[in-house]
């Protein structure tokens, strides 16, 4: 027998005994696996059975985070706003506001409509319409039995009437029914709505040239940010309003990032209700915005399963109330997500608990003046009623 042939049956010769066996399939199946790792040295075995498991756990747990941290490498930025100065101050004349931000005077001022699609924010609506109360001409708000996700929802506005008596008289109210179509895309269902929504301003009255917020609930433009644009001559016929940024109640300040909020004069046959990017113009420091800025617990648990971006609750235990509770104290996150940034230098300056803020200055006046009643948005309040 030449030398050759001999190495070449050598690794069969060291598992002969194991894997040259007669036997059903399945016991030469784990005969060959055994002879497969009787030739696996200490470091692969712990390479095998310890590295690998653990790390596609922890992807398991991990991923979305891996994903929003290494965002940066594959997403840009959008386009930067051009960021229009905003002046105020309660006494200096709205000719002078006027003329500072290079704008003329109206005659008379315009009609204002606010439009809003209504889930369950009952207390920021409230503050909302009280805030914006002096200068909007007609309220319209559409609500929907369904959620954006298909969840069957009870009307709570229609529930709730009674608690917006003072605005009545300039209500135009709508309710469209829910198609409820499985595993659909949310932002299908929340497309379908904000078109109704357009029927339902023609239904109000609105008229080329009136003033149309297009804003969620808990976007809130300031009542003198309103005053001003309803007076003034020659604004831009789009305009998105910076606002600032809150979370879970005006204790959690974010940031001055908030942008989707904004404020049109209406043409007919091109305006359109939308909540996305709609011109490059920023007008600074024009209301807030606070998200999950709710009373109940149950809300929260009502919305995260609700909204456009259900797909944040990756596992069960995100929507137990006592981890709620704990989340809202600590100011961190719901859903357990790095920030949502395009550069690494601002997820890493924003990794972590939110700053708590002590400062109730420049706030909704409405919400000052009934702050017992609206405790559990102002600072030093963040335990929430159960119910």
């Amino acid at each position: 027998m030449s030398e050759g042939y001999y190495n070449s049956k050598k690794t069969d010769d060291i598992c002969d005994d194991v894997c040259g066996q007669q036997g059903t399939r399945a016991a030469l199946s784990m005969s060959r696996l055994r002879c497969i790792l009787r030739g696996f040295d200490f470091k692969t075995y712990i390479f095998l059975f310890i590295v690998i498991p653990v790390g596609i756990l922890g992807l398991y747990l991990h991923g979305q985070k891996i994903t929003y941290f290494l965002r940066p490498l594959w997403e840009s930025p959008q386009k930067p706003f051009h960021e229009i100065p905003h002046y105020y101050h309660e006494n200096v004349s709205m000719e002078s506001l006027c003329k500072l931000h290079g704008w003329g005077i109206r005659e008379s001022p315009r009609r204002v409509f606010d439009a809003v699609l209504f889930n369950n924010e009952v207390d920021m609506l409230t503050i909302r319409w009280k805030e914006m109360y002096p200068y909007v001409t007609q309220y319209v708000l559409l609500e929907s039995n369904s959620t954006f996700t298909g969840i069957v929802k009870p009307l709570l506005f229609a529930n709730n009437r009674d608690r917006f008596k003072f605005v009545e008289s300039r209500l135009t109210y709508g309710v469209i029914g829910g198609r409820f179509k499985r595993d659909e895309n949310p932002f299908v269902e929340e497309a379908y709505q904000r078109v109704a929504l357009d029927q339902l301003l023609r239904i109000g009255g609105i008229e080329d040239d009136d003033l149309l917020i297009m804003s969620d609930v808990d976007e809130i433009p300031s009542a003198h940010t309103i005053n001003l644009l309803r007076w003034c001559d020659n604004i831009p016929s789009v305009l998105h309003l910076q606002m600032r940024n809150y979370l879970y109640s005006f204790e959690f300040f974010l940031d001055n990032k908030s942008w989707r909020a904004s404020i049109h004069r209406y043409q007919t046959g091109k305006t359109r209700y939308a909540h996305y990017r709609q011109a490059d113009l920023l007008f600074s420091d024009s209301g807030w915005h606070c998200s999950f800025c709710f009373r109940h617990i149950s809300e929260f648990i009502f919305k995260m399963k609700a909204y456009s971006h259900n797909d944040r609750v990756r596992f069960p235990h995100y929507l137990n109330p006592d981890r709620i509770q704990d989340v809202i104290c600590k100011g961190d996150d719901l859903f357990d997500m790095l920030p949502e940034e395009y550069t690494f230098k601002e997820i890493i300056g924003k990794m972590g608990s939110i700053p708590h803020s002590y400062s109730a200055v420049h706030l909704p006046a409405y919400l000052l003046n009934n702050a017992d009643e609206y405790r559990f948005l102002l600072p030093g309040n963040c335990r929430r009623e159960s119910g």
